[in-house]
């Protein structure tokens, strides 16, 4: 009698999947150039606050490396920072949000895109996402915005593009200003344009899973000189191109790049296009072998947008899998073998015990002092946001993009895996 892997069957694989991070020889003589060089940092070349739109000869792998990203996604401007989650709070601080001023975010996403505002002094405001692809639900923007709205940050979620042109028109009404979230993004695009070009400034990260990394790091990318310069003045303490070195002109931390990552970010940059197109042909795959699949509805994706595939999602009905819930139906797939499986958050932002309880910054500040004349109840939120209750609770499953490195012969794998599950789903009761 055939048997889950689960209660002890035989798994659908055994095989290992590819590893991550994927390096090779470039990565290795790019850190051993800057180990041997004793230049570690940006600041041992002399060169300080700097800002160029073609830093291709410098010294400086770090400033090598956030010209050609800027390059590589349609922006005059990059600057690089210690990781995606300071980007986001150095781009508020450059487009002049500040302490009490509202931030528009979605309730399905990471928590930097919602701390990012408080540690700025800003209240985020979550809307709801959209059921079809989970990005921010344009329909629902407009209603969130007051008076105090600053600006809207969306997410590119799973590097599936957002809606921009319809979240531009709305910002442009309010004179809002928009910054994209894209850590998800590299190399995604959006009606033939960047992701990272498509707002006033946007953020990208270069954690460990994201689909090219240093372990850490952060990018902000823009087309406006003003912002980008705000942004390196930001990141270097507070220093301003020009000026003696110990003269600090606005209240800014530290939150430089290594060189050693940039080294690493520079061989990560030349294999992002071809890991992204093979990425994008696995989840097409994904799409065919699941069609007909009851119960999954993989993600839908807009023919506007090209996705980097940061995240391969589907929603799961319970219903079709013997009303098995959606942490038992992970569990079995990971038992089968796809262990990369994942049922994403656990709740919404707002539902986090930091914003139900206002732990922000000794307590309720921001909060405390602005609200605005409207007291928020963070709890209030979960009848805002029906769809990103459900994402959380019992729908969204996550295939991360290391997975979509693999052949088509591993996508058959989680396809048969997936159905295997479902013939024998009466078995998890």
């Amino acid at each position: 009698m055939e048997k889950l892997a689960l209660l002890g069957g035989k798994p659908v694989r055994t095989a290992a999947w590819p590893s991550w991070p994927v390096f090779d020889q470039t990565e290795e003589k790019n850190v051993m150039q800057v180990l041997h060089s004793g230049h570690w940092w940006r600041h041992s070349y002399g060169q300080g606050v700097e800002l160029a739109e073609d830093d291709s000869t410098s010294p400086s792998l770090v400033a090598r490396f956030q010209n050609a990203f800027a390059r590589a996604h349609a922006c005059k401007y990059g600057i690089c920072a210690s990781n995606g989650t300071v980007t986001l709070e150095i781009a508020l601080r450059a487009a002049g949000v500040k302490a009490g001023d509202e931030v528009i975010i979605p309730a399905y996403t990471y928590v930097a895109t919602a701390t990012a505002p408080l540690m700025v002094g800003a209240i985020p405001v979550f809307v709801d996402i959209d059921p079809e692809t989970y990005n921010m639900d344009v329909q629902r923007l407009e209603e969130a915005i007051t008076p105090f709205t600053r600006a809207i940050i969306p997410v590119h979620f799973g590097g599936q593009p957002c809606q921009m042109d319809e979240i531009k028109k709305i910002a442009a009404r309010h004179d809002i200003k928009v910054i994209e979230d894209a850590a998800h993004a590299h190399g995604a695009s959006y009606r033939g344009q960047k992701c990272g070009s498509l707002a006033d400034l946007a953020s990208f990260s270069f954690q460990n899973s994201k689909n090219m990394t240093a372990g850490e790091g952060g990018i902000i990318t823009t087309n406006d000189e003003v912002y980008a310069d705000t942004c390196e003045t930001l990141v270097w303490a507070g220093r301003k191109r020009g000026q003696p070195w110990y003269r600090h002109y606005v209240l800014a931390s530290n939150a430089r790049m290594t060189e050693f990552q940039g080294a690493i970010l520079l061989a990560q940059l030349e294999r992002l296009d071809e890991q992204n197109r093979l990425r994008r042909e696995n989840a097409q795959r994904l799409d065919v072998l699941l069609a007909g699949v009851e119960g999954i509805r993989p993600s839908k994706q807009l023919p506007e947008g090209t996705s980097s595939y940061h995240i391969y999602m589907f929603r799961y009905d319970p219903k079709n899998f013997a009303g098995v819930d959606k942490q038992r139906f992970v569990a079995a797939l990971q038992a089968e073998g796809i262990e990369g499986a994942f049922g994403g958050y656990t709740t919404p932002l707002y539902a986090n015990p930091m914003f139900l309880e206002k732990e922000f910054m000794g307590g309720a500040y921001p909060l405390e002092a602005f609200e605005n004349g409207r007291a928020i109840n963070y709890a209030d939120f979960e009848r805002r946001c029906p769809v990103s209750e459900r994402a959380c609770a019992s729908e969204a499953v996550w295939i991360p993009q290391s997975m979509l490195l693999g052949s088509a012969e591993d996508m058959m794998d989680i396809a048969e895996a997936i159905k295997k599950v479902q013939r024998l789903a009466v078995q998890l009761h």
